[in-house]
C-alpha cells in the first residue's frame, strides 16, 4: 500500500482552498448542546451558541453514490486522494476570538497547510493539516489548525498484551457513559458517515476495532465545554489538542482537568483510567 503513496504528487494539494456558509439555528444549539451533557434552555437568536459548533456548520455533502466504503466522500477534491484506506481525527488547535451566536450566518474558509508523511508502529502514516477560519457578520470567530492521519488497514485480532499505562486523576472529574446514541447523535450533529461511529459490524469486522470509536472531536468538543465550566462560563483564549488512543463504546469515560498558570491541562481518560486525549487551554 504504501508504495503506491507518491507524496510529491499528494504535496500539490498544499494550498487548495475550499469555503461553505450555513446558519446557526435554535434547533442545532438545542442538539448539541443535549449532545455534550450541558443544560438545553431554550435558546434564542443572539445568544451565544456552544463553543465548537463550527464542526456541525458547513459540512461536506456528498451523493451517496460518492461515498467510499468507509462511509466518507470518495477521495480527491479537496482534501488530497491519498491510498490509505483508514482515516482519523489526530488532534488540532482552536483560537476562539469572538463567540458565534444563534441566527449567525457562519463561513468557513479552509487551506490544505501541509501533506507529510511517517512511520508508526501501523505501518505507514500520512498526515494532512487543514487550516480553517471561522467568520460571522462581525468577522473571525475560531482560527483552526486540524491535523488528519491516514493510516494503512491493520487486520483484526487480539488486544495488546501491554495497555497503556494508566493516568494520574485530575483536580476536577466528570464521568458519563459512552453510549451507542451519544455517538449516533454527534455523527447526525456533524453529519459524518465514518461508519466506525455506528456500525458495529463494519468496525469491529473491518477496521478491527473492539467497538464503535468516540469521535476524536467530540471529545475535544467536551473537554473545551468542560473547561469553560469549570472557568464560569469563560470561553478559553486557545484549545490545543492530541488524541493519544481511540476510545470505545459500552463504558464509562472520564474528563480530567487541572490549572496551570495560563490555563488548564485537560485529558479524556476511558474506563480503565487510560488518556485517550489530551490538551491545554490558554486564558
Amino acid at each position: 500500500m504504501s508504495a503506491k503513496l507518491d507524496l510529491d504528487h499528494l504535496r500539490q494539494w498544499i494550498g487548495k482552498t475550499d469555503s461553505a456558509t450555513d446558519l446557526v439555528t435554535p434547533q442545532l444549539a438545542r442538539g448539541l448542546r443535549a449532545t455534550l451533557f450541558l443544560e438545553i434552555d431554550k435558546p434564542a437568536e443572539g445568544d451565544i451558541a456552544p463553543l465548537t459548533v463550527h464542526w456541525c456548520l458547513a459540512q461536506p455533502v456528498a451523493p451517496m453514490s460518492e461515498l467510499g466504503p468507509d462511509g466518507h466522500p470518495d477521495r480527491g477534491g479537496f482534501l488530497p486522494p491519498i491510498p490509505l484506506p483508514r482515516r482519523m481525527w489526530a488532534g488540532g488547535k482552536l483560537n476562539f476570538h469572538d463567540p458565534i451566536r444563534i441566527g449567525d450566518v457562519v463561513t468557513r474558509s479552509s487551506r490544505i497547510a501541509d501533506v507529510t508523511l511517517k512511520q508508526g508502529s501501523s505501518g505507514t502514516l500520512c498526515f494532512v493539516t487543514v487550516n480553517h477560519e471561522i467568520t460571522t457578520p462581525r468577522g473571525t470567530a475560531i482560527t483552526e489548525r486540524q491535523n488528519i492521519v491516514y493510516r494503512e488497514a491493520t487486520t483484526p485480532g487480539p488486544a495488546p498484551s501491554e495497555e497503556p499505562a494508566a493516568a494520574a486523576p485530575g483536580k476536577h472529574r466528570r464521568s458519563d457513559m459512552a453510549e451507542p446514541v451519544l455517538l449516533f447523535r454527534y455523527s447526525a450533529l456533524t453529519f459524518n458517515g465514518h461508519r466506525i461511529h455506528y456500525d458495529r459490524d463494519y468496525a469491529t469486522k473491518v477496521e478491527g476495532y473492539p467497538g464503535l470509536v468516540f469521535h476524536g472531536p467530540l471529545q475535544a468538543a467536551l473537554l473545551t465545554n468542560y473547561a469553560a465550566e469549570l472557568h464560569g462560563g469563560e470561553s478559553p483564549k486557545s484549545f490545543d489538542y492530541r488524541g493519544i488512543a481511540p476510545l470505545f463504546d459500552g463504558a464509562e469515560f472520564t474528563l480530567n482537568a487541572d490549572e496551570t498558570a495560563e490555563g488548564m491541562t485537560l485529558w479524556a481518560t476511558n474506563a480503565s483510567g487510560q488518556p485517550t486525549m489530551k490538551g491545554t487551554t490558554t486564558w
